[in-house]
């Protein structure tokens, strides 16, 4: 189980590191290309004053997407004594409880840290889970807040931002002749160069950070199914859960690409396949599974 935990901080801090040196790399070849150093601090301080609003508000967002509504004590007092115990023992203040009426079992947790945080969980999964699934689940989810992983996502998001916002200022710069006094001037081979690798890599470098931040999201639920079993000390709990969640057949009705990385199970049907995997916001169920059952 600590194997597993280290495993995948390692490989994320790798991601993350291998993320910033691709920005880096991108924006001095795009400055180079173009002849104009503001270009990268100027796409960071756009970038990152656009993210700013989402990261105060992206957990307002995220419940307001998913339709869900904050839930007394007295409303439901067995899913808040199973919140607080878990709480008690990973060493976390108690997140607010939200509740989403609908069939299909999911739940999600956002906030950008452990005293502003939320635990969204569906009648579904109240439903078809019994009491020590359901305490797996939510040890998966308390596992996202103590890791600071809605952070580090927003991070990443920040990041993606970035590089989906420098490639289409490199585009639309240089479709409006933006290299056009550069090129009376006669540049050099070296720049010709440049701007040509710069131009492939306006087109493709925004997928490639896609494909980067969907990595890091799968690493993430890696790493909070092994936080949570490590906090239930029972992984059998949460492997069950997974299993109910992925074979139910009920669709959650607000199902929505923004929010689908929260959620512990990927509300949106996703395609089988190799290439396809890539695309795919959380690991292979069935690897989860097989990976929680071989720490028991």
């Amino acid at each position: 189980m600590y194997n597993q935990i280290d495993l995948n901080k390692r490989k994320t801090v790798f991601l993350i590191g291998s993320f910033l040196i691709f920005i880096i790399i991108l924006g001095w070849i795009f400055s180079r290309a173009l002849n104009n150093p503001l270009i990268v601090p100027l796409a960071v301080i756009i970038s990152i004053l656009m993210s700013l609003g989402s990261y105060w508000y992206s957990d307002r967002v995220a419940l307001a997407i998913s339709g869900a509504k904050e839930v007394a004590h007295n409303d439901n007092p067995e899913l808040y004594h199973i919140v607080e115990n878990l709480c008690i023992t990973a060493g976390l203040p108690v997140p607010k409880i939200y509740l989403i009426q609908d069939a299909a079992p999911n739940a999600f947790a956002t906030g950008r840290d452990p005293e502003h945080s939320v635990v969204a969980v569906t009648t579904g999964l109240l439903e078809r889970l019994n009491r020590t699934e359901l305490e797996g689940v939510i040890s998966h989810e308390l596992s996202h807040i103590g890791n600071y992983d809605i952070r580090l996502m927003t991070i990443v998001v920040v990041l993606v931002g970035l590089v989906a916002l420098m490639s289409d200022f490199f585009i639309r710069f240089t479709w409006f002749g933006g290299r056009g006094r550069d090129r009376e001037e006669g540049g050099g081979q070296l720049q010709i160069i440049l701007f040509i690798v710069g131009f492939v890599l306006a087109l493709i470098s925004p997928l490639a950070a896609t494909l980067i931040q969907l990595a890091i999201s799968r690493k993430r639920e890696f790493l909070a199914d092994a936080n949570g079993a490590l906090l239930t000390r029972y992984p059998e709990g949460l492997a069950s859960a997974l299993e109910k969640i992925s074979s139910d057949s009920h669709l959650l009705r607000r199902a929505n690409k923004a929010t689908a990385h929260l959620y512990i199970e990927n509300p949106l049907k996703e395609r089988k396949g190799l290439f396809n995997g890539l695309f795919n916001t959380h690991p292979p169920v069935e690897e989860r599974i097989t990976k929680l059952r071989a720490m028991i």
